[in-house]
């Protein structure tokens, strides 16, 4: 990708990775994603924020070639996870005068993780300036807006905010800027569910920080540039509030049929009562779609048969990302079936011990679900029901 022009003497030069489908072998990349890197000159100094990807970095250093740059003085890292610090290594090879400026723990984590000489790193504390002549960096230290060690930068002349991660999406596109924002809400949602939601509590003590700022443009480290701050602003004090929907979330797996007519009755029973329902069958889930549908719902169901003695790996593994991501979900219920015995519920529900959440009498039936056990299906759509309204979002 060719270099862009965020402002006069503020650049893109970073990379668009179209192709890449997977994230730390975990997270599907439906849409590719982007390594921002952004160069800023000023009248005396030179800083570059972020370098990129390990896998780009012949691009990044192409693109500052093409800029004619041949001295830069500064290297902000904001967090030091390797899709934004893998490239340093290089460009410190390349630039042997640039500093690195991060915060003290962001420092030994780059010692850690890339071996970075500690006598070439400035370390800088909460609401710490560094001068580039005509331009002011002021940096905000935000640990556990993802990493323990993550900062933000604000460049207060151009009223641009560098988060890193915070506000950002997996988006691969072509234009620097964002166009449609109902795409890239989108792909900032599925992102803050797959990434960010763990961290919740920690960015809305944040948003109050980052609010106050003058911000003509948020440009994060992964995907496009805001140029109205206000989507990313108000969506995230949406997705932290600790407000939810009338919605109920049910991944489910069913090997012989039984656990999938659960599923289905108990579905038809909650939009019988107007509840919005999203199931997902677990087999072939996307399950970052999945981690989306976690971030706005009430109530989470998980329907899963009995393997052996305990619940279906597929289960286990959305339960445990559940617990994982820690979604402001406020009920939870277990339902399915079983051949000769085991403890599925007992174990699912000690698996969201993360999760403060109203736990609801579970449902299991043994063999194919008779009509006692629809009825009991019936009586736990009743509680769902009640205990949404119980918190007026019905």
């Amino acid at each position: 990708m060719v270099t862009q022009e965020l402002k006069s003497g503020v650049s893109w030069v970073g990379a668009v990775d179209f192709d890449r489908r997977m994230f730390d072998e975990l997270i599907p990349l439906p849409n590719g994603t982007s390594y921002n890197s952004y160069l800023i000159q000023g009248s005396e100094k030179t800083a570059l924020i972020y370098t990129v990807d390990p896998t780009k970095e012949f691009e990044l250093i192409s693109n500052l070639v093409k800029l004619g740059i041949t001295r830069i003085d500064y290297i902000i890292i904001n967090h030091a996870e390797q899709d934004h610090s893998g490239s340093l290594p290089m460009v410190l090879e390349l630039f042997p005068d640039a500093t690195v400026v991060t915060n003290e723990k962001c420092r030994d984590f780059l010692s850690d993780l890339l071996h970075i000489p500690l006598e070439r790193v400035k370390s800088i504390k909460d609401r710490e300036t560094l001068s580039l002549g005509d331009r002011t960096l002021e940096f905000l230290i935000t640990p556990w807006t993802h990493w323990p060690e993550t900062q933000l930068t604000y460049l207060r002349e151009d009223k641009i905010l560098f988060p890193c991660d915070l506000f950002g999406a997996h988006l691969a596109q072509s234009d620097l800027f964002v166009g449609e924002e109902a795409e890239v809400y989108r792909s900032a949602k599925r992102y803050y569910a797959e990434i960010m939601m763990p961290f919740r509590s920690s960015i809305k003590g944040y948003l109050e920080r980052v609010g106050a700022l003058p911000l003509d443009m948020i440009a994060p480290s992964h995907g496009p540039v805001h140029r109205r701050p206000a989507l990313m602003l108000d969506a995230y004090a949406d997705w932290v509030s600790n407000s939810v929907r009338n919605e109920v979330v049910i991944p489910y797996v069913s090997m012989h049929g039984s656990t999938a007519r659960m599923v289905e009755h108990l579905t038809n029973a909650l939009v019988e009562r107007g509840i919005t329902v999203r199931p997902f069958n677990l087999t072939k889930t996307d399950i970052g779609e999945l981690a989306i549908a976690l971030v706005d719902c009430a109530t989470i169901v998980v329907a899963t048969p009995t393997v052996l003695f305990g619940p279906h790996p597929s289960a286990l593994y959305a339960t445990y990302l559940t617990n994982l991501l820690k979604p402001k979900v406020k009920f939870a219920a277990v339902i399915g079936s079983y051949g000769w015995g085991g403890k599925t519920a007992e174990t699912l529900v000690k698996m969201l011990d993360h999760v403060k959440v109203e736990v609801l009498e579970p449902v299991t039936v043994r063999g194919a679900p008779d009509e006692v056990a629809l009825q009991a299906i019936e009586r736990l759509a009743d509680d769902i029901l009640a205990r949404h309204k119980s918190i007026n979002i019905t």
